[in-house]
């Protein structure tokens, strides 16, 4: 345990603030201190050490914040990494309180910028790198590296830090190198040493030729003709937002960020009431189904591997969002420590969302019909050639959803014919592999949680819910009934499950201590897209690194050290971490504090339409209040449409 000279106070507000520019240098100087810091260390991570859920309800305005720091450190001429934390509060200043070596054994840390940038220059040095790209009739100045997370396949490369690379013709600096793979062969580059352990020249394939042009004026796609839209608010938003907490239509939610989730929110309530003490997504990973030597590989965790919220985009009105917007910046550590601001990197805003709820009665005459609309909280994110969006919406009928947008560019491949069944054809020669995008998204729920009898806090139960058809008998004897079959979860192990669309299933959070004017307990549902889980053999290598992917649903009691569907350290793991983990004691999650998991996402069979580049596809869940309201809540809309000049009712 090592303490600074000078003490630095944190002005946190809140346990849940997000961290200052100040805090970020005050954990930096702390480790420095505590002799962890080399001349050839970079900072992977810097991000909240998020209290316990208890610490956070008991905490009140007040009370001293408690802020902790983990900080991830990397040696890059050994590959070594240390894992710290650093108490921000500490009496006398930051202190490290804890660290970890880190040997690459269980994984490693996640790729810095820093070692991707070298690889092309590493690669332009070997004569076999060359060699195969001469015999392809392109020059090592014109083909870009892309070098990719490199799983864990080889005993040999346990220990180090190893990316594998695949190149891409440019012509020209305006040229999509995306549109020209030099398919055939990888090299395999140890990033500490610097060395290309291996360059397999593998299938002999040509470089499709045909370019991919994005730029208007260039692409031969007709121009389509559409007059301006705007989006006002006269009277401006109906929405607050005040030290990153926003209040919008009874919801109040407390907005987080950092660079391996991105965006989180915390605290979600509505009109008083919890329903959410945390959501974020905790990992995803893109595996890929071309089983080619080249390409067997090919399978990334964005989140774990590659911290992608490093990679968020700065978002400007009227292209990534319109209406009356509030941005807020983000701020992460860079590499050498010092904090890094991204600017307008969470979009906040209103949107029309169509007809709520209408009716026009035929006994009253009463004709009444009402506007829906969302907050939507969100940010983009770019990594490599894919961008992702992840919006956050709540709705005046006490919906929550989260929608993931993929767009960007698809990963390709030379076109290999019919005989290698594992791709589409996206222009001529040029191929696209098909793979997934599986989201895991971590949802610490709270529904209705309030104060027990015995100093803690209630807590939830999940309810498995499918419809099911009674068959012809006595009580049935036109065989048009139908029921409900609910099933609790009570355990981790039988919490393991399955979306089925055949029986429309959901998984309803009730509280069992609480309950509505029926004398029901109160509840929400989660509403899952039915889409496939991962699809490689359940004997891969991935389907051990990925097991989260693996079920629709998890369910854990709450831990904070449990934050990571895949684990801590998923760079090089060779498998079994993460949820198989957690779950292991198969302990109860019957009336407690319950954390859902929940994998969703697409799988992705390209389109020629698909290129150049992708349009928007879209995935994601919602939460609908199941028993926890009496009636409707979007009842309290009001019936004006537009500054009181025009209304939706002709009720008496």
């Amino acid at each position: 345990m090592t303490m600074l000279d000078e003490p630095t106070t944190t002005t946190a507000a809140h346990p849940l603030s997000r961290l200052s520019p100040a805090e970020i240098t005050a954990a930096a100087d702390a480790v420095r201190a505590a002799g962890l810091v080399g001349p050839s260390t970079a900072f992977v991570y810097t991000g909240p050490d998020e209290p316990h859920k208890d610490v956070v309800r008991s905490w009140k305005p007040g009370d001293a914040v408690p802020r902790s720091v983990r900080v991830m450190l990397l040696d890059r001429a050994t590959g070594t990494g240390t894992d710290a934390h650093v108490d921000l509060a500490a009496a006398g200043g930051p202190v490290v309180t804890a660290s970890t070596v880190v040997d690459g054994l269980e994984g490693h840390m996640p790729i810095l910028d820093g070692e991707f940038e070298v690889i092309e220059g590493l690669l332009a040095d070997d004569e076999r790198w060359a060699a195969a790209l001469a015999k392809r009739g392109v020059e090592v100045a014109d083909v870009r590296a892309v070098p990719l997370s490199a799983g864990s396949y080889f005993p040999e490369e346990h220990g180090h830090r190893i990316v594998r690379v695949l190149g891409f013709h440019q012509a020209d600096p305006d040229d999509l190198p995306w549109a020209h793979p030099v398919d055939g062969v990888v090299a395999y580059v140890d990033i500490t040493t610097g060395e290309v352990t291996a360059v397999h020249d593998l299938v002999d394939l040509e470089v499709p030729t045909e370019r991919g042009d994005l730029l208007s004026g260039v692409h031969t796609s007709p121009a389509r003709d559409l007059k301006p839209l705007e989006i006002t608010q006269p009277e401006g938003p109906s929405f607050t937002v005040e030290d990153d907490v926003v209040r919008w239509a009874g919801w109040e939610a407390r907005i987080g960020f950092d660079a391996r989730e991105g965006l989180v929110l915390h605290q979600v309530g509505i009109d008083g009431r919890s329903v959410l003490h945390r959501a974020s997504i905790s990992e995803m990973v893109v595996p890929y189904a071309d089983p080619s030597p080249v390409r067997f590989w090919q399978n990334y965790f964005d989140t774990g591997e590659y911290l992608f919220a490093r990679y968020t985009n700065s978002l400007e009105l009227g292209c990534d969002c319109l209406g009356d917007i509030t941005y807020l910046d983000a701020v992460i550590a860079a590499e050498d420590g010092t904090p890094r601001t991204i600017r307008n990197a969470i979009c906040l805003h209103e949107e029309d969302y169509g007809v709520g709820w209408k009716h026009s009665d035929m006994f009253t005459g009463a004709s009444d019909t009402r506007r829906s609309r969302r907050m939507v909280i969100s940010f983009f994110t770019t990594i490599g050639n894919y961008d992702y969006g992840f919006y956050w919406y709540l709705y005046t009928d006490g919906r929550i959803e989260l929608e993931a947008k993929a767009t960007g560019i698809v990963f390709t491949s030379a076109y290999r014919g019919e005989e290698h069944p594992y791709a589409t054809q996206m222009a001529p020669g040029l191929g696209a592999p098909f793979h997934q995008h599986l989201f895991a998204a971590r949802l610490d729920m709270a529904v209705d949680q309030r104060p027990d009898d015995h100093g803690g806090w209630t807590g939830n139960t999940v309810l498995e819910v499918d419809a099911a058809r009674v068959p012809v008998g006595p009580g049935n004897p036109y065989g048009n009934a139908f029921t409900r079959a609910t099933t609790p979860l009570t355990s981790e192990g039988e919490a393991q499950r399955m979306t089925d669309a055949t029986v429309g299933r959901t998984w309803v959070v009730t509280n069992p201590s609480v309950t509505n004017r029926l004398g029901e307990p109160v509840g929400y549902a989660l509403y899952p897209q039915a889409s496939p889980a991962l699809l490689a053999d359940p004997e891969s290598v991935v389907a051990s690194r990925a097991a989260f992917s693996t079920k629709h649903l998890w369910v854990t009691p709450h831990d904070p050290a449990q934050r990571y569907a895949a684990g801590d350290l998923v760079n090089q793991h060779p498998g079994g971490a993460g949820l198989p983990a957690y779950t292991a004691a198969d302990r109860s999650v019957e009336d407690t504090d319950v954390v859902l998991w929940h994998t969703f996402g697409l799988t992705h069979f390209p389109r020629p339409e698909d290129w150049p580049v992708m349009p928007t596809d879209y995935t994601g869940f919602q939460l609908k209040p199941h028993g926890f309201f009496d009636r409707n809540p979007a009842l309290g809309v009001p019936a004006v449409l537009t500054s009181g000049r025009s209304h939706c009712s002709s009720g008496r």
